[in-house]
């Protein structure tokens, strides 16, 4: 077979083709022999296109642009929900960091009061 870039409207009739022979009671096989396509191409292009009807057909680029700019768009609001849970961590954080040298003060004069009271003692 000689070598052709099939557009992918081509593609999809092809596809269907195929479907209709099968449907039809052909083997599959024999069916990709009949639209003159090898079953490697077949089975490559069913994956690529293989959803599409024969009004919708896009290209692989266009379809991978689509699917980046989807997850593109699901990651957004994951991030700010990220940066907004580190921001409230941190924030706790100083929180802590402040009471604890609160504390330290407060068990320090504990301390020294509890030892001078211990100090006085006879």
């Amino acid at each position: 077979m000689a070598n052709k870039r099939h557009k992918p409207e081509e593609i999809v009739q092809k596809l269907r083709q195929v479907d209709v022979l099968v449907g039809q009671g052909m083997q599959r096989v024999d069916a990709i022999q009949e639209v003159r396509i090898t079953e490697q191409t077949y089975y490559r292009w069913r994956k690529q296109y293989g959803g599409m009807g024969t009004d919708q057909p896009k290209g692989p680029k266009r379809l991978q642009s689509e699917a980046a700019n989807a997850i593109r768009l699901r990651e957004m609001p994951n991030n700010e929900r990220l940066r907004k849970a580190v921001s409230d961590l941190i924030l706790d954080k100083l929180i802590l960091k402040e009471s604890a040298r609160g504390a330290r003060a407060v068990l320090a004069a504990f301390r020294w009061t509890v030892s001078g009271l211990n100090r006085r003692r006879p």
